[in-house]
C-alpha cells in the first residue's frame, strides 16, 4: 500500500470515530450536560466521547505523517457524511432523502478534491517560530470569534473548533514528520510543538461541544468547511504543499470544492424532527351537585 492509500484508510477510520464522538457530543449538549466544565468533567458519556476525539486524532496524526494537509484535512468533511446516519439512527428516525443528496455530493466532491491534492509524503515541517506564530494569530482570531454571546454564537464557536482543529493538524504534522526522524523526538521544537497540539485539539474539542448546543448539522458542516480552509492555507503558504495538475488540478478543485459546499448545505437542511410531546391528560370533570350533596354527611 502507498503512502496515500494508507493516509486514505487513516483518515477513513478518524471520521468515523470524530463522528461517532460528534454525536455522543450533541445529545450532551441537548440534554444541557455541556453547561459548564465541572459538569462534562463528571459525566462518564462525555469522557467516552473524549476517549473516541483521542483514537481519532491518534488516526488522524498517523494520516499525516502519509499525507499531505491539503490531502487529509478534505477527508475530515466525511465526518459529516458518517454523522448523518448515526445520529439520524440515534435519533430513531431514517435518513432524509435531502441528506442521502448532500452526502453523494458530499462525496463527489471529495473525490474531485483528491485528485489534484493527492501528493508525496509531507517532508516540509513547521519551524518553532512559524508555529509560535501561527498558534498565536488563531489564538487571537478564536478570542475574537467567541467573544459574543448573540445567536449566532453556534455557528462562530463552530468556527473557532473548525481553525483550532486545522492549527493542531498542522503542528501534529510537524511533530510526526520531524519526530520520525532519528534522534529528533525530544528536541526543543519538537516538544514544544507537541504541547502546543495538546492545547489546539482540547479547546477544538471544547469548542465542538459548545457548538452543539444549537444542533448538529450547521455546527459540524461549518466545522468540516473551517477546517481544510485553514489547514490548506497554512500547507501552502508555510510547507510549500500545491496541487497537482496545474490548471486542470485548479479546475477540478474548484468543481469539488463547490460540490462538496452544496453537499454540506444540503446536509444542513435536514434537522432531527423532534419527539412529539404528549398531550396533557384531560382533568377529571367536576362531580354533579347531587352526587356531592348525597356524600355529605347529615348534620
Amino acid at each position: 500500500m502507498n503512502a496515500t492509500a494508507l493516509a486514505v484508510a487513516l483518515c477513513l477510520a478518524s471520521a468515523v470515530a470524530y463522528a461517532s464522538a460528534a454525536v455522543a457530543q450533541e445529545r450532551l449538549a441537548r440534554a444541557a450536560v455541556a453547561r459548564s466544565a465541572g459538569a462534562l468533567f463528571g459525566n462518564g458519556a462525555w469522557w467516552w466521547s473524549a476517549g473516541l476525539n483521542a483514537g481519532a486524532a491518534l488516526l488522524h496524526a498517523a494520516a499525516l505523517r502519509y499525507g499531505p494537509l491539503t490531502l487529509v484535512q478534505p477527508l475530515g468533511a466525511l465526518t459529516l457524511v458518517a454523522a448523518v446516519p448515526l445520529g439520524a439512527r440515534g435519533a430513531g428516525r431514517r435518513v432524509a432523502a435531502t441528506e442521502w443528496r448532500g452526502t453523494l455530493a458530499t462525496v463527489a466532491g471529495l473525490g474531485l478534491l483528491l485528485l489534484p491534492a493527492s501528493g508525496p509524503a509531507p517532508d516540509d515541517t513547521l519551524t518553532l517560530a512559524e508555529a509560535l506564530g501561527v498558534s498565536a494569530a488563531t489564538a487571537f482570531a478564536i478570542v475574537l470569534l467567541t467573544a459574543g454571546r448573540d445567536v449566532s454564537s453556534g455557528l462562530r464557536h463552530a468556527t473557532a473548533s473548525g481553525l483550532a482543529s486545522a492549527v493542531a493538524s498542522a503542528l501534529t504534522q510537524t511533530v510526526a514528520v520531524a519526530g520520525g526522524r532519528g534522534g529528533a523526538l525530544l528536541s526543543v521544537r519538537v516538544v514544544s510543538v507537541a504541547l502546543l497540539v495538546v492545547v489546539f485539539a482540547v479547546g477544538g474539542m471544547l469548542l465542538s461541544q459548545r457548538a452543539y448546543r444549537g444542533g448538529l448539522g450547521a455546527p459540524l458542516a461549518v466545522v468540516n468547511l473551517a477546517n481544510p480552509l485553514a489547514a490548506a492555507a497554512i500547507g501552502m503558504v508555510l510547507l510549500g504543499e500545491r496541487l497537482q495538475g496545474g490548471a486542470m488540478g485548479l479546475l477540478l478543485a474548484t468543481a469539488g470544492a463547490l460540490a462538496a459546499a452544496r453537499g454540506v448545505l444540503l446536509l444542513t437542511r435536514t434537522a432531527p424532527s423532534a419527539a412529539p410531546v404528549p398531550a396533557p391528560a384531560p382533568a377529571p370533570a367536576p362531580a354533579p351537585a347531587a352526587a356531592v350533596a348525597i356524600t355529605r354527611v347529615p348534620a
